[in-house]
Parts: structure tokens; C-alpha cells; sequence
């Protein structure tokens, strides 16, 4: 697992999916501190880590990054992760289109073209 602050290309990202899932990369963001982790089996797992370094698990949310697609289509919004019902989140998808902004602005920040 890697935590990503600063950056990871797409040509990076693309790597990673072949080696584990072929066209994507499983990722947990954390919106309020504007990272993401890559690179795991699961998505509970990246969940788990980012909680061992401070995170809140409110803040976490789980994403498929598919580094082939372009625009808006590269981000899938499915993980168990999601499953928040004390927020509101009752499906494996991300409910609310502001945390869905978010997470967009902030993979789009860190994924370098």
C-alpha cells in the first residue's frame, strides 16, 4: 500500500492495476486531508491503514481509479467502505454529489496526466 500526498502518475497507476486487478486500482480517499492510498487487495485494508495514521473513518471513502478511461468515467464510486449509514451513505456507492466533488478534485490533483 502507498500513501499518495504529493502524486503518482497515471503511467504509475496503470503499473499498479496490471499488477493486481488489470484495468483498475482499488483506493480509499480521505477528504478532509486531501490524500488517497493505493495498491491493495481491499478496500478495508487501505481503510485500516489510513485510520493507523490519523484519519477519521468519516472522512474515508472508497473509489476504483480505471487510469485507461478519461474524464470522470475513470473514478467508480463502489466499495463496502461507503456502507456509512450514521452519514446518510445506506449503498456501496457515495450518495452525496458534494463528497463525490470532492473526491474528483482531489484524484484529479494528485494523478498526474
Amino acid at each position: 500500500m502507498e500513501i499518495i500526498k504529493d502524486g503518482i502518475t497515471i503511467e504509475e497507476l496503470k503499473n499498479l492495476a496490471q499488477s493486481k486487478f488489470g484495468n483498475f486500482v482499488k483506493a480509499v480517499v480521505d477528504v478532509e486531508k486531501g490524500m488517497m492510498v493505493v495498491d491493495a487487495e481491499l478496500h478495508a485494508d487501505e481503510e485500516a491503514y489510513l485510520l493507523e495514521k490519523g484519519s477519521q473513518s468519516k472522512a474515508l471513502w472508497g473509489i476504483n481509479i480505471y487510469p485507461g478511461l478519461k474524464n470522470e468515467e475513470w473514478i467508480e464510486y463502489d466499495s463496502m467502505v461507503n456502507l456509512k449509514p450514521a452519514q446518510g451513505n445506506r449503498t456501496r456507492g457515495i450518495d452525496d454529489p458534494e463528497i463525490r466533488e470532492k473526491i474528483i478534485k482531489i484524484v484529479s490533483g494528485l494523478v498526474k496526466q
